[in-house]
């Protein structure tokens, strides 16, 4: 993983010239540690480097006073606290720190936006940048059109979390992220104070995963669940504060004939949604090919734009005719919209409604043959 430099970096080391605190999150293994060694690397200023996980760092931050915290910064110009959320009330902590050490920049990570509450929130409101780090994004590789055609099947299937490019064996690839999913990402859920059922994140995630690309029916999968719709969407909401799902709400200018509450929810990584339901099987062998596709390139494509700075938003759109497009793209007033099949197909086939109804919009088809302009 060496060799490959992550597009944060670039953004994030002019930022650590201003007296702000900058909030860097992500899920657990994503190379947040990393990434701040990285940035660690390229400075020539006093930098102090904290683990909030270690039990002495918490005692440290538990004197609230400005004397005791400025005698833990003493003389660096710039505070790395990984793992943050982990420090009492760390929110507080740093908002003093910034407050009262003018020349003081602090970079500190989290591994879910639950940890917002203690450390983005009020206390922050205003002194703070928050970064999302992601999975591997495909423009972070530096490949030629030839070597990510080369990979893209193992992409489909292994995603592209950073340990599993030190990992040349298939198998192990799998082992390592049914590890990931066990071991790590379930765990951010199951410690959040308030679950009372663990038993049925897992069994959602499977349902989910098995829904890819497809509306979901938030009734259907509580009663398929047995426990309340209110559980269903509260779960899901957990999900995608830790950064394993996200969700495509359906389009709609009011248009009279179009849905406007449906839902869609995808993973940010292929190799979790794989993991998850224990199917490694090369893209030739599976049936849910186009599911995989319409996964990977949503989510590169929202690794692409949010690295970018965009202030894009994405949907789906769908009729009650049940005629669909797969993805819009709204930035600016501007509306995009695109189909997204595995083989280049013939002809794009929009539906009449939508044409009708969005005349000026772009349409577009990603493929394999041309998605790379797409997502890198």
């Amino acid at each position: 993983m060496d060799h490959i430099k992550r597009a944060l970096e670039a953004t994030i080391l002019p930022q650590l010239q201003q007296n702000k605190v900058i909030l860097l999150f992500g899920t657990r293994r994503v190379g947040k540690t990393f990434l701040l060694k990285q940035l660690q690397s390229k400075l020539d200023v006093r930098v102090l480097w904290l683990n909030g996980e270690d039990f002495e760092v918490q005692e440290l931050f538990r004197k609230r006073s400005e004397a005791a915290l400025r005698n833990i910064i003493g003389d660096s110009r710039i505070l790395m606290v990984d793992e943050a959320q982990a420090i009492p009330e760390v929110g507080k902590v740093l908002k003093l720190m910034i407050d009262t050490n003018p020349d003081l920049c602090i970079l500190a990570t989290g591994s879910s936006s639950l940890d917002l509450a203690g450390m983005s929130g009020e206390p922050l409101t205003g002194r703070n940048i928050s970064h999302l780090l992601f999975p591997i994004a495909q423009g972070e590789l530096g490949q030629s059109a030839l070597q990510a055609a080369q990979h893209l099947d193992e992409r489909l299937v292994y995603g592209s979390y950073p340990e599993l490019f030190q990992h040349a064996d298939f198998r192990q690839k799998a082992l390592y992220l049914q590890e990931l999913v066990q071991s790590y990402l379930l765990k951010d859920i199951l410690a959040y104070s308030g679950i009372r059922h663990s038993d049925k994140i897992f069994s959602l995630l499977r349902l989910i995963a098995f829904q890819v690309g497809s509306e979901v029916s938030y009734q259907e999968l509580s009663n398929r669940l047995g426990i309340s719709k209110i559980t269903v969407e509260n779960y899901l909401d957990l999900l995608s504060k830790v950064y394993i799902l996200f969700k495509l709400p359906a389009y709609s200018s009011n248009q009279r004939n179009e849905v406007s509450r449906a839902v869609k929810w995808y993973f940010y990584d292929n190799g979790i949604r794989n993991a998850v339901i224990n199917d490694f099987r090369a893209p030739a062998l599976r049936n849910d090919l186009g599911a995989l596709w319409e996964n990977y390139i949503i989510a590169e494509r929202i690794k692409q734009q949010r690295y970018a700075g965009s202030l894009t938003q994405w949907y789906f759109w769908r009729n009650y005719q049940q005629q669909e497009v797969d993805l819009l793209e709204h930035e600016n007033g501007v509306l995009r919209a695109f189909e997204i099949k595995y083989q280049m197909p013939r002809k794009i086939k929009i539906p009449g409604a939508f044409r009708a109804a969005y005349p000026n919009t772009e349409i577009r088809c990603i493929h394999r043959d041309n998605y790379l302009d797409f997502v890198v």
